[in-house]
């Protein structure tokens, strides 16, 4: 982690406990941790524990007269480098999109410039609750990260959603946010198949499972970015962390990416979007005859096309999936779409993607390309966005000098 300087918010409730673990690990990953307290969280674990774990004192008092200022807040606002909240109570993401500052923790928050992170842990009813999940909205919009929760049991005795995610991989995520990765970026990532209806009953589809889109979200939310997820129908739970828009047809789907793409950095268009469309939908389930049925096709909008248009456009990354001629292909879709970086497959028979657990992707870009063999798609996920990382950054650097 070299020696990134984490502040650790602890909120009051019951994974205060895990927060300690969470101190001791953090510096175990070469971290320098400094604690503050809420005074809920003092109630749960005393704050020399956390004075032991983090080898610095406990921060509780807004206005400490030990510092040489008496402004706590402003000292350690600067001296931070990453703030991570965990756990983060229903009651604290109330008051940090309020923008309260009626505590250290809560004045820190609005006084540090370094990347947020919360650890959300509560009840599952109050996760579930229209204003929590309207708290995290609005937090993630302003550029919180948020880190799970997880689902299990709870101290309530119930189960379900609102576990604090455990330290190890809250350890996991302060690194995927440290400088040189993906903290703080926000990507717009499509996924799933595109299904366009010819009746009330029967739609032209295809098999992608978006099994590969829901990866890499799930690896960008690792890495520490922001995610916004357009997935057609999939069988696929949500991703915890990422803001998520279901839709149904091509057109639905060129909506909701024009209509969030703005402000976002890297666009990844893992959709299996349909390149045709039914005319129109019949009113009433089409009956069958004896003879044959026409149903009259045209062209669907171009969403990775009018991405890459855009006259402030993102980091832009295709899918290709083709059954012959994958390179011939791929790179006639990357000159004639305009993309940055574009990821093709084969499908069908042996060579996985579509419908499948794995995958095996070619990467090509204008100055080069690499292959990625066969591997589960968590794991080609993670290749994928090692690449897409080392070109982002390439073209931000020459563009940006």
């Amino acid at each position: 982690m070299a020696r990134i300087r984490v502040l650790l918010g602890v909120t009051g409730g019951i994974a205060a406990y895990k927060a300690a673990e969470l101190a001791r690990l953090l510096r175990a990953a070469q971290a320098e941790v400094r604690v503050v307290l809420t005074p809920a969280a003092a109630h749960f674990v005393a704050p020399l524990t956390f004075q032991a774990l983090s080898g610095n004192r406990v921060h509780m008092e807004l206005l400490d007269a030990a510092e040489e200022s008496a402004m706590d807040h402003i000292s350690l606002a600067r001296w931070a480098e990453l703030v991570l909240i965990a756990p983060a109570s229903a009651d604290f993401l109330a008051r940090l999109r309020a923008g309260s500052a009626g505590d250290l923790l809560s004045t820190l928050c609005l006084a540090s410039r370094a990347p947020l992170l919360v650890a959300p842990a509560m009840n599952s009813a109050m996760w579930d609750h229209p204003a929590t999940r309207d708290n995290v909205a609005v937090l993630q919009n302003r550029g919180v990260t948020v880190l799970g929760p997880a689902s299990g049991s709870l101290a309530c005795g119930e189960s379900g959603d609102g576990r604090m995610l455990e330290p190890a991989e809250l350890v996991q995520r302060v690194e995927a946010a440290c400088p040189g990765n993906l903290g703080g970026l926000a990507l717009l990532i499509t996924a799933g198949p595109t299904r366009e209806p010819i009746d009330p009953v029967r739609f032209i589809g295809n098999r992608s499972s978006g099994r590969m889109g829901y990866a890499v979200a799930a690896e960008a939310l690792r890495r520490g970015a922001r995610v916004s997820l357009v997935s057609g129908p999939t069988a696929l739970p949500d991703l915890a962390g990422a803001t998520l828009c279901r839709v149904e047809t091509a057109e639905q789907m060129y909506r909701a990416v024009m209509e969030r793409i703005a402000g976002q950095q890297i666009f990844i268009g893992a959709a299996a979007v349909a390149d045709y469309t039914p005319v129109a939908c019949a009113a009433e389930k089409i009956k069958k005859t004896e003879g044959s049925l026409t149903v009259t096709l045209t062209r669907t909008a171009d969403i990775i096309s009018a991405v890459a248009a855009l006259p402030e456009r993102p980091f832009v990354v295709g899918f290709a999936a083709e059954t012959s001629d994958l390179q011939e292909y791929a790179l006639q879709k990357l000159e004639a779409k305009g993309l940055d970086l574009i990821a093709a497959n084969r499908v069908g028979g042996p060579f996985g993607g579509f419908d499948s657990e794995d995958n095996a992707l070619d990467i090509y870009w204008k100055t080069g390309s690499a292959h990625l063999p066969m591997a589960p798609k968590p794991r080609i996920a993670a290749q994928l966005m090692d690449l897409i990382l080392d070109r982002f950054h390439a073209k931000d650097s020459a563009e940006n000098p």
